[in-house]
């Protein structure tokens, strides 16, 4: 019995309205939508269309009170109107009461009061039309009410979809940062355990290091630099297990430099320093990371010696995606990459 009472929703009998209360946020969040022009324009029609019927309902009366009949209606218009309008800012259930019950007490009182003012044959002539009118507004203001809500509701509901899909997205271009390191590395540490090289054990000390600073990228939106660097450390100690001496780099990031950035950032960085600026010189290079604070801003440098920027030089994967992640995590951060005259040098402001 009490389920098929729920069903029938009888609570929307006497207190209608949406269920969901919207926060200052969630309304701040789903913007305010412009009022729509179609709803003056529908209650103007009306208003005309009804002029008619009240000059031949009223054709006896004199111009005094056919005058006052047609304000009266003006003024309801208007009326009803400005409350629309307060309902569509804020669709709550409690204001709909209000003006529900408030409009209904005061016609009440005007009827009594016309009934005292020996209108009452006025008023036996015209209730039909009075119910009417009053059914008719304060339907359309429920209804109203009810859609703006839905409304916001589709609007949250799809900032939030639009949000999931962005950090999904932001995840997998996490993931797509050189997936091919790791089955070289599992390579050469495999190779290495089996002729009994000395460096398999270091190797892989840095390399569990490595797969557990990386968790982060697939958890967080946003990572703390030191976190960023420790695996940025890890990665360029791998490699210079790989390479050798073919490899040196330092890291300068002092202990009161701080920061949030995507995970993966500085990374991507590292990766492309090696790749484009270690690897291709038979006798390698070195590579600097130095951070430091420029009054409000952070300034981080990744620099090899290596050939510098090829003429007509592209974007690659990598770099597309960090920069994307750096537009949708940090609006206002920068990455630029230049000759450094040798190498190349990549600086990213934050």
């Amino acid at each position: 019995m009490r389920s098929f009472l729920n069903n029938l929703h009888c609570g929307q009998w006497l207190y209608p309205g949406p269920l969901r209360v919207f926060t200052p946020a969630e309304m701040a969040r789903a913007g305010m939508q412009p009022w729509p022009r179609a709803v003056d324009s529908y209650v103007a029609i009306n208003v005309l269309l009804l002029l008619p019927v009240m000059v031949l309902t009223h054709a006896r009366e004199d111009w005094p009170g056919q005058a006052l009949s047609w304000g009266g209606l003006a003024a309801i218009a208007i009326a009803s109107l400005a409350v629309a309008r307060a309902l569509w800012r804020q669709p709550t259930r409690v204001r709909l009461n209000l003006c529900c019950y408030g409009a209904a007490l005061l016609v009440a009182g005007a009827i009594i009061f016309m009934a005292k003012s020996g209108r009452r044959d006025w008023l036996e002539s015209q209730h039909a039309f009075a119910v009417a009118s009053l059914t008719g507004v304060l339907s359309a203001w429920w209804m109203l009410t009810i859609f703006r809500a839905q409304q916001i509701e589709s609007r949250l509901r799809e900032l939030a979809e639009q949000d999931a899909a962005l950090r999904l997205s932001t995840r997998l271009a996490a993931a797509q940062i050189q997936p091919h390191f790791l089955f070289n590395t599992l390579a050469s540490l495999q190779h290495w355990v089996e002729t009994g090289d000395p460096r398999a054990a270091p190797l892989l000390r840095d390399f569990t290091a490595y797969l557990r600073a990386t968790l982060p990228m697939f958890e967080r939106e946003l990572q703390p630099l030191a976190d960023e660097m420790e695996m940025v450390r890890r990665y360029l100690a791998i490699m210079q297990a790989r390479l050798g001496a073919r490899l040196a780099f330092e890291i300068d990031v002092p202990a009161g430099v701080e920061a949030q950035l995507p995970p993966g950032v500085v990374l991507t960085l590292a990766e492309n320093a090696i790749a484009h600026g270690i690897e291709p010189q038979l006798q390698g290079g070195h590579i600097a990371i130095h951070a430091r604070h420029d009054g409000t801003h952070l300034v981080l440098t990744v620099r090899d010696d290596g050939p510098g920027l090829a003429t007509g030089w592209a974007e690659g994967v990598g770099l597309s995606n960090t920069r994307r992640r750096l537009r949708q995590a940090c609006p206002t951060a920068t990455l630029t990459l230049a000759d450094a005259h040798p190498g190349c040098i990549a600086t990213l402001t934050l």
